[in-house]
């Protein structure tokens, strides 16, 4: 550097002490937005296939009759069911299987042997071809034991309509959040243009329009609310994961499918960061263009 070269430094240099508290708030809103949006794709990708199981499969229930054996009749209705058109497989579960996904609600102290539990017939079919309505019920109307037929329609509705209400939900929570983080921005834009109004008075002394002026507040807050969004989405990521993880171990536990985020959840946190700094660089100009306006008009 030559003797007396004077090093450039940028007219709205950053403030650690000032950024930080704004830093912190903006990672925790995109935190809490990732978590919404991931959240709502990973419910409504895990309802698709929730749906697709109990629309394809059908469960028929056998009742133990007195002096019958109900192992017995459940094997002889599962090879009659096999026989009909549009079924793919057919699984005869025993009394100790049907135990089995009763033991998380009632223990695992065992059933007396007395009580009559149903014996169940899982029926995969053809989602293309099924079989025709009332075809179970018709094959065995001469059986000499009782059946129910449970085709999971109210199950499907349920979770379809579940599904929908969290993804509603998260949309409606990702937009409060969006409009909270404007607000804060827009709010800590006019305290910033107040704190260094000596700076924006002296630009505007020298000629600087207002929008040169708002530029700069603009620049600023851009890369602090990108920032901040990184380590917001970060956080959301490793969280979701983290909750996906879990999930699928409760599932295996309880009987339930494993919650998945898909591929396409992974676009959402450099989105949601990218669209951190996009907002908080468009809320600091509006707010920094307004206040100029209202101090020189």
């Amino acid at each position: 550097m030559s003797e007396g070269k004077v090093k450039s430094a940028p007219l709205l240099p950053p403030d650690a002490g000032r950024d930080r508290p704004l830093f912190a708030v903006a990672a925790i809103l995109v935190f809490l937005a990732c978590l919404a949006a991931l959240g709502a794709a990973g419910a409504w990708r895990a309802s698709e296939g929730w749906t697709q199981q109990l629309t394809d499969e059908i469960t028929l229930q056998v009742l133990p009759g007195e002096g019958r054996d109900a192992d017995a009749d459940a094997a002889e209705a599962g090879a009659r069911i096999a026989t009909l058109p549009g079924v793919v497989e057919v699984d005869v579960r025993s009394r100790a299987e049907a135990e089995a996904l009763l033991r998380p609600w009632l223990g695992s102290g065992g059933l007396p042997e007395d009580l009559p539990v149903p014996r169940l017939v899982a029926i995969t079919i053809d989602p293309e071809n099924p079989p025709a309505p009332g075809a179970f019920e018709a094959l065995l109307a001469d059986a000499p034991y009782e059946i129910i037929v449970d085709r999971h329609g109210n199950w499907a509705a349920a979770v379809e309509r579940a599904a929908a209400a969290v993804r509603y939900f998260a949309l409606g929570l990702v937009v409060l959040l969006t409009i909270a983080a404007a607000a804060v921005v827009a709010f800590a834009a006019r305290a910033s243009l107040a704190a260094r109004w000596d700076v924006a008075e002296a630009l505007h002394l020298v000629g600087a329009r207002d929008r040169f002026i708002a530029g700069l507040f603009q620049r600023r807050f851009f890369f602090l609310g990108l920032k901040a969004g990184l380590a917001g989405a970060i956080g959301a990521s490793l969280a979701a994961f983290a909750l996906a993880y879990a999930g699928g171990t409760a599932g295996a536990l309880f009987f339930l499918p494993s919650l998945e985020l898909g591929w396409g959840a992974i676009a959402i946190p450099p989105f949601a960061a990218l669209a951190s700094g996009l907002i908080a660089a468009l809320a600091a100009r509006t707010a920094v263009d307004s206040a100029l306006r209202s101090r020189w008009s």
